[in-house]
């Protein structure tokens, strides 16, 4: 079983998409996607695109998938209040006093965005299995859930919502956070649920980036900066273990590959400023990282 699994790391993530693009030209079809944060969005951009091209020519051409994925992040995703705003001091002052803090920021142009480009009939008729996973916030377990469940799409809303930054999500009288606090690359899931060919999306070098005069007194800035450093010890451990079960795998006979494309270099990104211009110079990268990996492989 073939599987694309996409990580976490907000809007970072326009290099996985440039990087998707690369793999889908290359061949690669999945049988299965899985996806945290930013990953489970694109995850449903690419299961809705599946359903679609399925319900109207029982087919799915993934080079026309991860272009028109491209193209969306392109036209949609040009400056930070495309995904979120920042919501009035004075009504944050009031809802933390009253205990209903309901983030800094408000994600309501992010769920717009959702609600205008995902097809819940498409979702439901794309035969690739997926999976998108959140923490509960009162057992601190994550949980993953498919497609083919009721509460699919308010998963893919808690996984993308950030801790502190975004509200909780409520799902069945229980609260959900961005599934990054336990695994920011799903590949564990994906294995365990049999898959044996997997090329894994990451959005963060396994180097942590050292910002320049960095203000620890700037809220939004500060939880970023805490998310960074552990979000990138999240996601290395997540690919050792899983470079290390796929090995231990093959000494036992049981043949498995595993392809991990990432930034070799730290992304910059500012958060609270990016352009489009920055969006297309990340999806550039994410292309070109993506096709000197398999590059190396095919001259292995």
């Amino acid at each position: 079983m073939k599987a694309l699994v996409l990580g976490g790391g907000s809007m970072k993530g326009a290099f996985q998409v440039g990087a998707i693009q690369a793999v889908m030209e290359k061949g690669f079809e999945p049988d299965m996607i899985y996806g945290i944060s930013v990953g489970a969005l694109n995850t449903t951009f690419l299961i809705n695109e599946s359903g679609a091209q399925y319900a109207e020519n029982s087919d799915i051409n993934w080079k026309v998938a991860g272009r028109k994925l491209l193209e969306f992040w392109i036209h949609n995703i040009t400056h930070p209040q495309d995904i979120s705003t920042l919501r009035s001091r004075m009504l944050l002052g009031v809802n933390t006093l009253r205990s209903k803090f309901d983030g800094l920021l408000d994600p309501s142009p992010l769920q717009n965005l959702i609600r205008n480009h995902i097809n819940l009939d498409y979702i439901h008729q794309s035969p690739v299995f997926c999976k998108v996973g959140a923490v509960n916030l009162e057992s601190g377990a994550i949980k993953y859930v498919s497609k083919d469940e009721d509460t699919f799409m308010e998963f893919v809303n808690a996984s993308s919502s950030i801790p502190m930054l975004m509200p909780t999500v409520e799902i069945n009288n229980e609260f959900y956070l961005d599934g990054g606090m336990r695994e920011v690359a799903p590949v564990r899931q994906a294995i365990e649920d049999g898959a044996t060919e997997i090329v894994l999306v990451a959005c963060h070098s396994p180097h942590l980036y050292q910002p320049e005069g960095l203000n620890a007194q700037n809220l939004i800035t500060l939880v970023e900066r805490v998310r960074d450093i552990t979000v990138n010890q999240i996601v290395n451990s997540n690919i050792q273990w899983a470079e290390s079960f796929v090995d231990r795998s093959i000494l036992r006979g049981k043949p498995m590959s595993l392809t991990v494309i990432r930034p070799s270099e730290p992304l910059i990104l500012d958060l609270q400023h990016f352009t489009s211009e920055d969006i297309s110079r990340l999806l550039v990268e994410g292309y070109k990282e993506a096709l000197e990996i398999f590059k190396k492989l095919e001259q292995k």
